[in-house]
């Protein structure tokens, strides 16, 4: 046993941007809104055991406070609200909203509460679960190996670079949920940012703030989730998550997830009006480059130049694949690479946990993410899945696990 009594997550924005960005958004929305949320290892693996010192991992996040520094901070941002912030400076995480349990060596954990509270937990507690892991899998790694094996692939990435034209190539760390360690991904970022010209942000707060790098990120699936009980009409859900995004954000941050129902139906969905006021299109499963053709064949049926729109590759994604969409669409519209557990888990001989924690029910009744990628469905009612590709206009299928 190697257990640490220390916290591992010492601040409120060691967490992706996006979960404030959409807390402030569901601050100022859907206040009272109740959900569930839960864990899943998509690789099976048995977790269990750690149950105990993630519990008490847990139990710390309770003391985290916004601090006067980083208060500041975020009030120098052109997005955040007054009200919202005041209300965060006053946040504390509620750890009995977290129900952790050891259920034969399988890790379960549920998350229960206001939207507003519970949104605030998905990134801090994947990436303490992470980092319990690794220190009892491994404890002789670190910083040093992981920024190492970092400096071995800059080496190589440069050299399959060679004349390119590489002045619109984009790079963000979107590596939080599934690190290593909180060091290993400042020690990662930190050497991107004096090493790779081509990094434009993190989607960390922390580390934006302290590293002086763009805080990147809009919103996640939850969000569409959500609004499938939010929303009177099923049929109307994406559409009405569109527009209350806009309506809070007037079109700052607007790079839209697609794949929450499939690109197919995003895209029926995805009309002139939100073409135009969104400034772009986030890829999260499915095959990279056909998701690429469509939202570049879907912006000119619209008559409109996809070279005026961003579209962020984020899936599953390392350097080398990330060069290689560049090449494909580099000179056809604003690409940018959202890279996570490639970058804050690449270790040799540390495989990184396939771990993600997402919306179950809101309002007290079922949500679902049906993705592109057939595997990354998650939703247990079986009947709403059904009601779901019914109202999208989606072919049935025989398993949704």
């Amino acid at each position: 046993m190697t257990g640490h009594a220390s916290p591992i997550l010492t601040t409120l924005l060691d967490t992706d941007a996006y979960k404030l960005h959409m807390q402030q958004a569901v601050y100022h929305r859907y206040y009272d809104v109740p959900v569930t949320a839960e864990f899943r290892c998509r690789s099976d693996e048995l977790l269990g055991q750690y149950a105990d010192e993630i519990r008490a991992q847990i139990a710390m996040l309770r003391d985290l406070t916004l601090s006067d520094d980083e208060y500041t901070y975020l009030s120098g941002l052109p997005f955040f609200q007054a009200d919202y912030l005041s209300w965060l400076r006053q946040f504390r995480y509620d750890p009995s909203q977290v129900d952790v349990r050891n259920e034969q060596g399988h890790l379960r954990i549920q998350i229960a509460g206001p939207w507003r509270e519970v949104i605030l937990w998905e990134v801090p507690l994947l990436a303490l679960i992470s980092e319990v892991v690794h220190r009892h899998r491994t404890p002789e790694l670190g910083v040093e190996q992981a920024v190492a094996h970092l400096q071995h692939k800059l080496v190589n990435f440069r050299e399959q670079v060679g004349d390119l034209d590489m002045s619109r190539f984009q790079l963000m760390d979107f590596g939080t949920r599934r690190r290593y360690s909180q060091a290993v991904q400042e020690g990662i970022v930190s050497t991107l940012k004096s090493a790779f010209p081509w990094l434009v942000g993190s989607s960390n707060y922390d580390l934006a703030r302290r590293l002086q790098l763009n805080p990147v990120g809009t919103q996640a699936h939850e969000w569409f989730q959500a609004h499938q009980q939010i929303s009177p009409v099923l049929a109307n859900s994406q559409r009405a998550a569109l527009q209350s995004w806009l309506d809070e954000y007037n079109g700052q941050l607007g790079i839209a997830l697609t794949d929450c129902i499939t690109m197919d139906a995003f895209l029926r969905d995805f009309g002139p009006g939100f073409a135009h006021r969104y400034q772009g299109l986030r890829h999260d499963s499915g095959d990279p480059v056909e998701w690429g053709e469509k939202a570049i064949a879907h912006y000119q049926r619209l008559d409109i130049d996809p070279n005026s729109k961003t579209l962020v590759f984020s899936d599953n994604l390392n350097l080398d694949k990330a060069l290689a969409l560049y090449r494909h669409f580099g000179q056809r519209a604003n690409v940018v690479f959202g890279i996570g557990t490639r970058l804050t888990c690449d270790i040799p001989g540390v495989t990184p946990l396939n771990i993600v924690i997402k919306l179950v029910t809101c309002n007290g009744k079922p949500v679902a993410k049906l993705s592109d990628s057939p595997g990354k469905t998650i939703c247990q009612d079986k009947a709403f899945v059904r009601a779901l590709r019914k109202a999208f206009d989606l072919p049935l299928v025989k398993r949704a696990s």
